[in-house]
């Protein structure tokens, strides 16, 4: 199973696609780490990017879509461009996308028996959230 977790932060979905088979994991290089969107308010910006981001799950094969959730209200709560992020992306017909709260996520976290040092993946510092979230799915599969 190949799996993007994805963390919204900003004006950025930041993602990270990991593969599990025979309770082995892999994290493959991607081309990009992190999608940007430039105008939230410009409709041609958001198709592109909901193209953009589809034609990369495309790319890599790509089939579950994992987004951490974000509070809706709160001092925590997601910006309302992060919102329509969201929207973008389970919009895109062909992904499986899912909304993992942090709690599932800590869960899975403290539950899993195997342990991995983020620092040994290879991925950038900023790409933590969306590692723990794919990580934490595939461990509950």
């Amino acid at each position: 199973m190949r799996a993007c977790g994805v963390e919204l932060k900003g004006n950025d979905a930041i993602i990270c696609i990991m593969t599990k088979e025979n309770n082995l994991y892999d994290i493959p290089h991607t081309r990009v780490q992190k999608i940007h969107l430039d105008d939230a308010g410009d409709a041609e910006q958001m198709q592109k990017f909901q193209f953009t981001f589809a034609k990369l799950m495309e790319d890599y094969q790509v089939t579950d879509v994992l987004i951490k959730g974000r509070a809706l209200k709160g001092k925590f709560s997601g910006g309302p461009v992060g919102f329509k992020l969201e929207a973008a992306i389970q919009l895109i017909s062909e992904l499986q996308v899912n909304i993992l709260s942090a709690s599932f996520i800590k869960k899975e976290l403290t539950k899993s028996q195997i342990d991995i040092d983020f620092r040994d993946t290879g991925l950038k510092q900023y790409q933590e959230q969306a590692f723990e979230t794919v990580f934490s799915y595939l461990e509950s599969l």
